[in-house]
């Protein structure tokens, strides 16, 4: 397993190389698989993905909490966000909603954060692809997204019930942050800067699920998160750096995610999950089995 974000960019650096070939590299060392393997197997998770993406954005899913918001987002004009985020975010619902309504899909890094490296991805495609080898290239960023998700659970966790909405979503976002800074020309060194700035966006949010269902705020927050990832890869590919570097940041993540109070970590007990709103949803759906008119 990778350990270090840190290690990969000095190969990287030393070698004159890329981030996925860095980690095509160090990967196979460490697992033993052969780096042309690795790649293809990335390359049939991606194949995976995009045939989540279509199911999800072709059938209207509708949730028993949130309903179908992805075609809200899909029918608003002007928006104030532009076309790129408002893609990004309608596609990360609707994968997040396919999860809940029990599609396939692929956990990027689990399934309650599933929708926000997609939506990342294919936006970036449909936007900026052109006439470039997108499946390359999305493959190469799928690596690049997948090292940072594999640092990540070695340095801290990626579950919930462990770290709060910083471990799922925030992992998510970091690992789409350092794939749309690789995919637009960013050096290993900001693939990284990208990523920790992204994870320090959302250090100490919390795992406040509705009910225990992955559905609120679960969806909306796959959502909003493809934004942060997408301006801190922005922001790394203007020159603006983390002070703080990647493996320090997700160290910090563990920390609090550690120190944070049990009801705040996928269990329901607190935040939004016992609001008086959130009891009476509860109350409905318990009763009637349904929610909604």
């Amino acid at each position: 397993m990778l350990k270090a974000v840190g290690k990969i960019v000095a190969l990287a650096s030393e070698r004159g190389i890329s981030f996925p070939e860095a980690v095509l590299i160090l990967d196979a060392a460490e697992s033993g698989v052969p780096a042309p393997e690795i790649r293809s197997r990335m390359a049939e998770r991606l194949a995976d993905m995009r045939r989540s993406v279509r199911e999800a954005c072709a059938g209207g899913v509708c949730c028993r909490i949130e309903g179908a918001m992805g075609p809200k987002l899909r029918g608003y004009h002007g928006a104030m966000a532009g076309d790129f985020l408002m893609s990004a975010a309608a596609t990360a619902m609707e994968v997040a909603s396919y999860n809940a309504a029990m599609g396939r899909i692929v956990a990027a890094p689990t399934a309650g954060s599933c929708g926000i490296l997609p939506g990342m991805l294919f936006a970036w495609e449909y936007f900026h692809g052109g006439d470039r080898d997108t499946e390359r290239l999305l493959t190469e960023a799928l690596i690049t997204a997948g090292a940072i998700g594999e640092v990540t659970a070695f340095r801290a966790t990626l579950a919930g019930a462990y770290g709060g909405c910083q471990a799922e979503c925030g992992a998510a976002a970091a690992m789409g942050a350092a794939a749309l800074a690789y995919l637009q020309g960013g050096s290993p060194a900001i693939c990284a800067h990208a990523a920790a700035m992204t994870f320090k966006s959302v250090l100490g949010l919390v795992c406040d699920p509705v009910g225990g269902l992955v559905e609120c705020p679960c969806i909306k927050r796959n959502g909003i998160l493809v934004a942060n990832g997408t301006i801190c890869a922005d922001m790394a590919l203007a020159g603006i750096e983390s002070v703080i570097p990647l493996d320090e940041v997700i160290d910090s993540m563990g920390q609090i995610g550690r120190m944070m109070a049990p009801a705040l970590r996928e269990t329901s007990q607190g935040g939004l999950a016992v609001t008086p709103t959130a009891a009476a949803l509860m109350k409905k759906l318990g009763e009637t089995g349904k929610l909604g008119g």
